[in-house]
């Protein structure tokens, strides 16, 4: 939108040119933050509309197959939930606004954000209005794969054009493995995974939220490093032309988040439910397959890789021991039920994330 009408002035653009950034050179640094600020502002201004809507409409029910965790959670009940509606709604216009429309990474950005939103959306819908426990769970994984495996076909098309598109890059060293047709597959099990494992880290105030803010964050610096054909070169990561544009989507992404930390920290005043959790997590699996930094991801969404993995063990466990790795998974139920305060853990899981992010970022200048 406002990037066609800096387009236009063109006499501008050629004496700020050598202040731009990498091949976006229309403000790319400027309008992230101005991105940024105004998912933030969106956020706060439609969080208490929201709040008051979703209170009459759509309540937490908690109903686990855990008593003692239904106890422990005792108090959310009733707390308004599918507030991911206005943090979508926050990154969407703050994309529409600041964002390359032209670009197709933005513009598969704005899909995944929608598809997955709407998605989330059907499940809670069916979870509170119903007895059921939202979509099953063939139905929701097969909906995730479908839509996953489209967005996948289309950057494949767009990465086959640049040199190392199709490689899955190892960060230290630079060293990349060609995946030809393959990486279809792996960016529908990237995308997959991080989306279910953003879902799965959702359950206690401002956690997934929190370490969501860190995450975006990082993602936004690898997004502009990968974006920016000289300082791609002195880091020795794949350049890759237009993944600049992402940093507008992250930045977006930042901006919502903390927006939605206002109204979600302890204790909440609402939940963002699958309606948030499910596209906020697609987003980043996308912007890591954007930037070929599918294994970094690894380390900057450490938090939400450690909640999969608890959840994965205990379920193995359970199923082929008859006995439970942990007391109550995720991870962070198990500390519950340990006696730490949930303040302390959620806390804990952001100071966590930022030591991650640090480390993911300082690997990239490792030979």
């Amino acid at each position: 939108m406002l990037f066609w009408l800096f387009q236009r002035v063109e006499p501008l653009l050629e004496s700020v040119g050598a202040h731009t950034s990498g091949d976006s050179r229309v403000f790319l640094t400027a309008r992230s933050a101005l991105a940024s600020v105004t998912a933030f502002l969106l956020a706060l201004l439609l969080g208490p509309v929201a709040i008051g809507w979703l209170r009459k409409r759509f309540r937490e029910r908690v109903a686990s197959d855990s008593e003692q965790l239904n106890q422990l959670h005792a108090e959310k009940n009733d707390t308004p939930t599918m507030g991911g509606l206005f943090i979508v709604a926050a990154i969407v216009f703050s994309v529409l606004l600041w964002g390359d429309l032209g670009n197709a990474f933005v513009q598969l950005a704005l899909v995944v954000s929608v598809g997955f939103a709407v998605l989330g959306g059907v499940d809670d819908w069916i979870k509170l209005s119903s007895r059921q426990n939202g979509l099953s769970a063939k139905r929701k994984f097969g909906v995730q794969l479908v839509m996953s495996l489209g967005v996948s076909w289309a950057l494949y098309g767009v990465l086959a054009e640049h040199p190392r598109g199709l490689e899955l890059i190892w960060p230290i060293g630079n060293v990349g493995v060609w995946l030809g047709g393959g990486f279809v597959a792996w960016a529908v099990l990237v995308l997959v995974g991080s989306s279910n494992a953003v879902n799965l880290t959702d359950g206690l105030d401002g956690l997934a939220s929190g370490c969501m803010v860190v995450a975006s964050a990082a993602f936004a610096a690898l997004s502009y490093l990968a974006g920016h054909r000289v300082l791609a070169e002195y880091l020795s990561i794949p350049f890759v032309s237009g993944a600049g544009e992402m940093t507008i989507v992250m930045g977006a992404l930042v901006g919502a988040m903390l927006g939605f930390l206002w109204f979600n920290c302890h204790p909440a005043q609402v939940f963002m439910g699958d309606t948030g959790s499910l596209p906020i997590g697609a987003l980043l699996g996308l912007v890591a397959l954007v930037t070929r930094q599918e294994l970094l991801l690894v380390v900057v969404g450490g938090g939400f890789v450690i909640e999969t993995i608890s959840v994965i063990l205990q379920v193995a466990s359970f199923r082929l021991l008859g006995r439970r790795v942990i007391a109550c998974s995720p991870l962070h139920n198990h500390l519950l039920f340990r006696g730490e305060s949930e303040s302390k853990i959620v806390v804990r899981f952001w100071i966590g994330s930022v030591v991650l992010a640090v480390v993911a970022v300082a690997s990239l200048k490792i030979r």
